[in-house]
């Protein structure tokens, strides 16, 4: 780690003030818990000169019901909110599965929802030190020109590996984002691009402000993900998958494996009996794209998203009979 380097930091109480800002400082960028932001900034790989900070928007840090009987999960709220909500726990068991996960208690406890839905890429080739990037010519995603993973092609492989997305992939999330150019409502899977040097599609000064959930009726969730320590570590690979009891349906999302979140292709007519689980793995073998941006190698990270879906299918079919085994 390098030493900290100078900065302002703004507090606006207000979205509007943190809009106005931004506007005054366009080469600002925003920050929230800080739990991934902050490292990159002391490790020489981002060099704001000034922080916006929204700790302070009261607007940001709620979870409120919809009218339609879903969810609106304020940006600012942190993972150990979520962990502790009862609705969320009850109906949306994978979102909190999912932000349970997340690194260690003191991060979560920091950590934001909209921190972790634009989490950046990592790469071993990119989450180092300054002095180690230099020696190694930077990469693709960062001053350099060559990806170190896949050096004879021009596209960065670097990972996404937050875990709340695919867990609110799932359930058909829609996010609000506001901008210079005002408010805009999109489905979350709009968000990203399977680029790891520019996997956010997010525009110059905009700001997630909410995920909205719909009504979730009869639905069985779960989160599974595979790291090298059980606490602090990305995942290798994360999987989501909710069970609609009543349309007898199967939604699956991934991460770590890809540039961007996750959504399989193709599930629309699978069960979680053992012939169409094959089916599932075998789709998602085809839409993964692991490649050696961890320490793991690729075909390592492929059968872990394998049994990783086989286990969290049979802990939901569990003691049912809708499902076959």
């Amino acid at each position: 780690m390098e030493y900290m380097p100078e900065f302002q930091v703004l507090r606006p109480t207000t979205l509007d003030q943190a809009m106005a800002a931004m506007g005054e400082n366009p080469e600002a960028r925003y920050v929230a818990g800080g739990t991934d932001l902050i490292v990159n900034i002391r490790r020489g790989i981002a060099a704001p000169q000034t922080l916006i900070d929204l700790a302070d928007i009261t607007d940001l840090n709620r979870i409120e019901p919809t009218a339609d009987g879903g969810l609106r999960i304020g940006a600012g709220v942190t993972l150990n909110d979520l962990i502790g909500d009862q609705i969320i726990d009850s109906g949306f068991t994978a979102i909190a599965e999912a932000a349970a996960q997340v690194a260690a208690p003191t991060h979560r406890n920091m950590a934001t929802v909209g921190g972790n839905l634009c989490l950046d890429t990592r790469c071993v080739y990119f989450n180092q030190s300054q002095w180690w990037r230099n020696a190694n010519d930077y990469c693709l995603k960062h001053q350099g020109t060559v990806c170190h993973v896949a050096p004879s092609g021009s596209f960065c492989f670097a990972a996404f590996s937050g875990d709340l997305a695919p867990a609110l992939l799932i359930f058909a999330a829609r996010i609000e984002i506001i901008g210079p150019g005002g408010t805009r409502t999109i489905p979350l899977s709009d968000l990203y691009q399977d680029d790891g040097a520019a996997h956010l599609l997010l525009g110059r000064g905009e700001l997630i402000t909410a995920v909205l959930l719909p009504a979730a009726h009869n639905i069985k969730s779960g989160y599974e993900k595979a790291r090298i320590r059980q606490s602090i570590d990305f995942p290798l690979a994360g999987v989501a998958m909710a069970l609609d009891t009543d349309l007898g349906s199967i939604s699956v999302a991934l991460t770590g494996l890809n540039s961007c979140p996750l959504l399989v292709q193709g599930t629309a007519s699978l069960t979680t009996s053992r012939h169409d689980m094959d089916a599932l793995v075998k789709l998602i073998g085809k839409q993964i794209q692991p490649m050696s941006s961890t320490l793991t190698p690729p075909g390592y990270r492929r059968k872990v998203a394998a049994n990783l879906t086989r286990a969290l299918a049979g802990r939901l079919c569990q003691g049912s009979r809708q499902w076959g085994g």
